[in-house]
């Protein structure tokens, strides 16, 4: 008679259960596109198990997702473009892309990222030079980050460095003479506030008044860099994390991420100097097309912002969402980006 109750019982435990996953909204496939501020590999590599841990937990929530799509855009702007299409439904963008595609309600956050505090965060560039003062992670949760711009060991970078490492500031006609590797112009730590830095500190001159920029992504500006092949960068602080491995690898050979070495003998932190620091940029957005009903309703950004923040609280979470350095998701409001619409019309 046991036997039979229990067997009973597990057949009402099976049938709930199916009956729960028959109930479930069926999606046939959802997209996911990530911004190339990292290399695409590298991007491409470390979140391959996320499709199977967004399916399972939005299976939790009622969504039976047949297929999770990742993919990296070509640029900031292919990213931001896809999703006021509907091509793309979740897109991971920084908050300057976000600023651009939101202002006619084309995407909308859901999530903002968090991230693990630096160890420098002075505003003084001379403070995070030389191996003594190596930027390193802390265990404080932040909401921003800055950018940083850097002199590279060329020449006229080395005379920068020295300037602004003695405290000395400087000029216009100084910066205006080097080779600029800067991102897209959506791209807050690569274009916008380096943009609002200049502007601040040398009369309202923009990117757009120095006589040679060339527009790369991260992983070229670093490696133009290395090569001495530009004079000055502009990155996330601090870039140079990522890239202090690679940065004295022979230019044959890869780091375990995938990067190419650059060659080059001297530590990146005494070589790569640091010479403006920008003011806080608000960190990342995961955003979501509003073109597709589908995906813009309540009932599924709510599904969403709960299976990410559960996913990035987990061990393997944690460690899919390092490649942005990326600990922990908080829930968005659009007027959190308010301020990066206005840095937005300032640099026009």
């Amino acid at each position: 008679m046991k036997k039979l109750v229990s067997l009973i019982l597990a057949l009402v435990l099976v049938l709930s259960c199916a009956a729960a996953l028959a109930d479930n909204i069926k999606m046939d496939t959802l997209t996911f596109q990530f911004v190339p501020s990292k290399d695409a590999d590298v991007i491409i590599t470390g979140t391959k198990n996320l499709p199977e841990l967004v399916q399972a937990e939005m299976a939790k929530l009622g969504y039976d997702i047949g297929k999770v799509e990742i993919s990296v855009g070509t640029s900031y702007e292919a990213t931001g473009e896809a999703m006021s299409a509907g091509t793309i439904d979740v897109g991971w963008l920084p908050g300057g892309t976000y600023a651009i595609y939101s202002q006619n309600q084309e995407v909308a956050v859901i999530l903002t990222a968090t991230r693990a505090g630096l160890s420098n965060d002075s505003e003084n560039p001379a403070d995070w030079n030389g191996a003594a003062n190596k930027t390193l992670p802390t265990d404080n949760q932040v909401t921003f980050y800055r950018s940083l711009i850097y002199a590279a060991p060329t020449e006229k970078g080395k005379a920068l460095a020295a300037k602004v490492n003695a405290g000395e500031k400087l000029t216009w006609e100084e910066l205006n003479d080097c080779t600029w590797a800067v991102g897209n112009t959506s791209s807050s730590a690569g274009y916008i506030y380096p943009t609002m830095w200049l502007m601040n500190n040398y009369d309202g001159k923009k990117i757009s008044d120095l006589s040679s920029v060339v527009n790369l992504g991260y992983a070229d500006a670093f490696a133009q860099a290395a090569a001495e092949q530009v004079d000055i960068i502009c990155c996330y602080a601090d870039g140079r994390r990522d890239y202090e491995k690679p940065w004295n690898l022979p230019t044959d050979q890869k780091d375990d991420t995938g990067k190419q070495g650059m060659g080059r003998e001297g530590a990146i932190w005494d070589e790569l100097n640091v010479i403006g620091v920008t003011s806080g940029i608000y960190n990342d957005t995961v955003a979501i097309t509003t073109a597709k009903p589908e995906i813009n309703n309540p009932e599924f950004i709510s599904a969403l912002q709960t299976a990410l923040i559960n996913i990035i609280n987990t061990e393997e979470g944690q460690a899919i969402f390092s490649v942005y350095s990326h600990t922990g998701y908080a829930i968005a409001q659009d007027s959190d980006y308010d301020a990066a619409r206005q840095a937005l019309t300032a640099v026009k």
